[in-house]
């Protein structure tokens, strides 16, 4: 039997899994619906982190619809900083171990994680050297401004030759850098009047406002069994003013701003009547991108590539009773997944990933499958 999405949140509210859980339920004639159970109430502004990839994505190809960027085109043309790169000859080699880069790196290579930057999984020493000037990739915020981040990870050779391998994240980093010189300005800016304006997304976007901050939950991690606090409440580094360029960094938004988003997607990139991503555009974001050779098990965590593909920005499953289905989530507990049939479900905790967020989210995927079936052990 089934467990419906009102009762599965509220099931782990219960186990401790999160204080409070936001879901939404799209269906595929357009009706939405969010639940909310625990104190996490349903107009909460939460840190979406790894969940603004889609965002830049979608941002990137509306610009490639617009002719204004291609998905091949050399991004050193707009970032000086990545001409001339190294690479090293092989991802644990010393960092002098080096040779030049035999193409240069494309928007392609960005939103398919497969531009040379990226997380180290092992312990290597470019990983070191990413610690050491503090680039690496994690659960805090970022540390750096934008153009010092930029100048920080350009001073690093590649870990493998543009496009023929994949690690996780930093590319993302990189485009936002390369949204808001394209654009010519800040890349919020940009945002707001291209995508979160159209889509109606009215709380989306790098912090959150002073007269807002109420909204902003607490974070949290799970600790030697217990829920442990790692950010306040109406403050830290999600609240207005941002304290340096955050294109390179990640986006608050809610519930019902980030159903708006995905519902466009599960639209076939249509709102209210108006294409705002071309059908094919839209067809390569959600199909696997990666070739095989680089679906190594040191580029991510363990089983990650069992059935799994990356589109641009989304992972794509290519296998099971899942097939089609593509998303992404982020590393405070919050995720997404679009359903070929135009079916939607989100899913927002701001619990930092680990165990029992991701038994969460798999009840709410298995929950998904049970739907599609037309089980309706779940009503």
């Amino acid at each position: 039997m089934t467990s419906s999405l009102p009762q599965i949140l509220a099931d782990h509210v219960v186990r401790g899994t999160a204080p409070g859980i936001i879901g939404v339920l799209g269906s595929p004639g357009g009706k939405v619906e969010i639940f909310a159970t625990g104190d996490l109430p349903p107009e909460a502004i939460v840190r979406i982190q790894s969940m603004t990839k889609p965002i830049l994505a979608v941002a990137t190809l509306r610009l490639v619809q617009e002719g204004r960027l291609g998905l091949d085109d050399p991004v050193e043309r707009w970032m000086p900083e990545l001409v001339d790169r190294r690479v090293l000859r092989a991802p644990d080699a010393a960092l002098d171990y080096v040779e030049p880069a035999a193409t240069p790196i494309t928007v392609r290579h960005l939103l398919t994680n497969t531009s040379g930057y990226g997380v180290q999984v092992a312990p290597t020493p470019l990983a070191e050297a990413m610690i050491a000037n503090r680039t690496a990739a994690g659960q805090e915020p970022v540390a750096l401004g934008a153009q010092e981040w930029l100048d920080a990870l350009a001073a690093l050779p590649l870990t493998f030759q543009p496009g023929t391998g994949w690690r996780y994240h930093h590319s993302f980093g990189l485009l936002g850098i390369l949204l808001s010189r394209v654009v010519g300005g800040t890349l919020e800016e940009y945002l707001r009047r291209d995508l979160f304006g159209p889509l109606g997304m009215v709380d989306t976007g790098y912090t959150v406002p002073l007269d807002q901050a109420h909204r902003l939950p607490a974070a949290y991690r799970h600790e030697g069994g217990r829920l442990v606090e790692i950010e306040p409440a109406a403050g830290g580094f999600s609240l207005a003013p941002a304290p340096f360029d955050l294109s390179h960094s990640e986006l608050v938004s809610t519930a019902s701003d980030y159903a708006a988003f995905a519902g466009m997607l599960a639209a076939g990139g249509r709102h209210d009547g108006k294409v705002m991503l071309a059908p094919e555009l839209l067809a390569l974001m959600r199909t696997d991108q990666i070739p095989s050779i680089a679906k190594t098990p040191d580029s991510f965590f363990p089983g990650f590539w069992e059935g799994t593909g990356w589109g641009f920005g989304v992972a794509v499953q290519t296998g099971g009773d899942a097939a089609g289905r593509y998303g992404w989530s982020g590393g405070q507990g919050t995720d997404f997944s679009i359903d070929p049939d135009g079916s939607f479900r989100i899913v927002l905790t701001q619990v930092e990933m680990g165990p029992e967020v991701m038994g969460l989210f798999a009840e709410v995927q298995e929950s998904g499958l049970a739907d599609a079936s037309g089980d309706t052990s779940a009503e």
